[in-house]
Formats: structure tokens, sequence, C-alpha cells
């Protein structure tokens, strides 16, 4: 029972980050559930069941899925998502080339800085606009500033005052304080839950609502899409590093780097393969890890049969679809802001020197290109925004001589 039980504290700390995704991208969070649990023991099995992580949706990908659903469709964007984890395949052969070190050669701080910087600015307006109407119109509504202030305020408070497990869930936190805050000013509808059944098939429902359609392999969305699993893959160094400290061994040797990047990607693209938002580790779900003293894979495997479990409780699905435009808005605000800030510190923490000229050139072109959504068309196949400016990046860190002052 006590094995039980922290393996469903596990799902618990992850599930206000896993389900704010596909809520915020129109993809179905009860699929999102599903793909998170299966990524997670597809992750297992290709690990050896050695790296305690638990893999869910990856915020990284929200600005190029809400542009792609846009742009080219679910269909489209669901098949450049799978594309972008067989990414990590490339990611994974590198390291087990040529170590670590092959991925810092091409990919180094002063690239993915100020892409994962692109990704949390591009955002900003988003954020902004959700947080200022109950539609996401950007239209003033005071009812709907007051609930996002007191949703980003609770994640604020949570993450500087919370104690134990709630400074691991200030998203969860915030949204329900926000969501109980809506309730009082009568703005919740709680239709969607009246007419959900108590099992049922998600992708039936998804299909009906269109947030789910079979996946199109499309050039156009997948140039687009594929280049942003640069920032993702950087950081899944990161999360591995981490749990490896947490639990006092090496998985970067045993089960290796390339096997995690590989478990990673493939998870990703089974998710977006299944219409969930591609997957990711999950930093929240290691500081529960290291607070609970919890290093067995057993819990993360509990925690993913669960996810997979809640997928088809339709009542829980409509639930999660009741809760208004500002509270996600006044979360976002955080969320997106802290995304662009974790860039911030990938330059700071390698020791970037930005008064060398190259060092700025890099950086200047890759926030302008990602910021301001430059685009080109070459051959009817159009590169731009986020994945252009992780291209750019990649290719001015190559070529421009390295003690150029």
């Amino acid at each position: 029972m006590k094995t039980m039980l922290i393996g469903v504290q596990m799902l618990f700390v992850a599930f206000g980050a896993l389900v704010l995704v596909p809520l915020l991208t129109g993809l179905d969070p009860s699929i999102a559930l599903f793909t998170a649990g299966a990524g997670t023991l597809l992750f297992q099995l290709i690990t050896k069941r050695m790296v305690p992580v638990f893999l869910a949706s990856s915020f990284a990908f929200i600005a190029p899925i809400q542009f792609g659903v846009k742009e080219f469709g679910v269909g489209a964007t669901l098949g450049g998502l799978a594309c972008a984890g067989l990414a990590y395949l490339v990611f994974s052969v590198m390291v087990k080339i040529g170590g670590v070190e092959a991925i810092e050669k091409y990919l180094p701080a002063i690239v993915t800085g100020p892409v994962i910087m692109v990704i949390g600015l591009n955002l900003a307006p988003v954020a902004v606009n959700m947080a200022k109407s109950f539609d996401g119109s950007g239209n003033y509504d005071g009812k709907a500033m007051t609930i996002a202030m007191i949703s980003l305020l609770t994640a604020i408070l949570t993450v500087v005052y919370g104690k134990k497990i709630l400074s691991l869930i200030p998203i969860l936190i915030g949204i329900i304080v926000g969501y109980v805050v809506s309730l009082f000013m009568g703005v919740v509808s709680f239709q969607p839950i009246s007419d959900a059944g108590w099992l049922v098939n998600p992708w039936s429902v998804a299909i009906a609502n269109g947030s789910y359609a079979l996946p199109v392999f499309d050039i156009a969305a997948i140039l687009y899409i594929v280049p942003v699993a640069i920032a993702p893959a950087i950081e899944h160094v990161g999360d591995v590093l981490a749990i490896s400290n947490v639990s006092g061994k090496n998985y970067l040797k045993n089960p290796g780097l390339h096997r995690t990047l590989l478990g990673d990607g493939l998870a990703t693209s089974l998710a977006s393969l299944l219409g969930g938002p591609p997957n990711t580790t999950y930093s929240e779900v290691t500081g529960a890890v290291a607070l609970t003293k919890s290093y067995k894979v057993v819990y993360m495997t509990i925690a993913a049969c669960t996810a997979i479990v809640l997928a088809f409780v339709g009542k829980l699905g409509a639930v999660l679809k009741t809760i208004p435009v500002p509270v996600m808005g006044g979360i976002m605000i955080l969320l997106f802001g802290m995304i662009a800030a974790i860039g911030i510190g990938t330059v700071v923490r390698e020791r970037v020197d930005m008064s060398k000229a190259r060092n700025l050139i890099i950086a200047s072109v890759i926030l302008v290109v990602g910021i301001g959504n430059l685009s080109f068309t070459l051959g009817g196949v159009t590169i731009g925004g986020i994945g252009l400016a992780g291209i750019v990046g990649v290719i001015l860190n190559l070529i421009l001589p390295k003690d150029k002052e």
C-alpha cells in the first residue's frame, strides 16, 4: 500500500504541468495522461528500468503546437512532433559515438540559452491575452484580471514559501485556488461535466471536438517543428544529471545518456502519434524523489499506470475543460517568464562571455529571428520562428571563428 501511495503521489506532483500543455494548445488532456504513462513505460523499457524519472508534457513545444495547429492543422502538427522525437535519435548517436562533448560542440550554451529564451518570450502575448479576458482575445475584463492575478500570486507564494511537497506543485496549487475563486465569481460552467460519461474512449471524444486527427507528415510542418527539439534535448541532459545527483548513481554511464535520449525521443514520437503533446523528463518529479528519498523505478511505473487508467475517466477530462481561461493565463505569465529565465540561466551558468562579438552576434540573431517570427519559403516549404532561430544559431556557432573578438 505504501508503495502504491508513493507512486500515485509522483503522478500528483506532475499532474498540473502534465495537463496544462494540452489545455493551452487545444490537444486533449485525457490523451495527454495516457501518452505520459505510455511514454514513461517505453522509456523504462529502453533504459533497462534503471532511471527513476517520469515523462510528461513538454512546455518547450507549446508555441510550435499553437502555431502549427493554426498554420498546418492538427494532423500535420502531430506528424511534425513525431519527427521531432526522432531528432533525439541523432543526438543519441552523437553521444554514443563522441560522448556528451559531441552535443556540447554543436549545441553550446550560447545557442541553447537564447533558443530557450525565445520559446518563453514568444508566448508572452498569449499569456497576457488569456489573463485579460475569458475568451483569450485580450479584450480587458476586470473579473478575468482578478482571477488571473490571484492564480499568479498563489503560484508565486507557493514557490517562495511552500514547504515539502507543496513547493513542488505550484502550478497545481495556483490552478486550484484560481478555480475556487472562479466558482465564487460564478464564471464556471459545469455543462461539460454533465455531458461527459464516467468511462470514455478519449480518442473518440477528441476526434469529435477536433483535438485529434491522424498524423500527417507534411514537410513544411516538420521543418518548422523539428529544430525545436534542440532545447528540450539539452534540458534532458541537465535532468539526467539532476536525477543522478539525487540518487547517487551515474545514469550518464549506466544505462548511458544515449539510452535516456533515445527513450525520451521515442516516448515523444509515441505520444505525438497517439495525439498527445511531446514528452520530457519532469524536474518536479525529480524534486519529489529527492524530498521523499523514493529512488525505486517501480514508483514511476505505478504513476505511469495510474495516468493511463485516469485517461479513460471521462468526468476527469471534463473537469479540466471547465477551468476558466484567466486561471490558465495567470499561470502562463509565470510559466513562460520562467522558461525565458531558464534560458538566461543557461548562459550565466556556463559563464558565456557576452563581451565577445561572436557570442553577441549569435545571441542577437537567434533572439530577433525567433521573437520576430522571421520566416522564408524555399521550394514551397516555409521555415520560420523558433525552428529557424535554432537552425541559424547552430550554423552561426559552426562558422564564426571562436577567437574573433
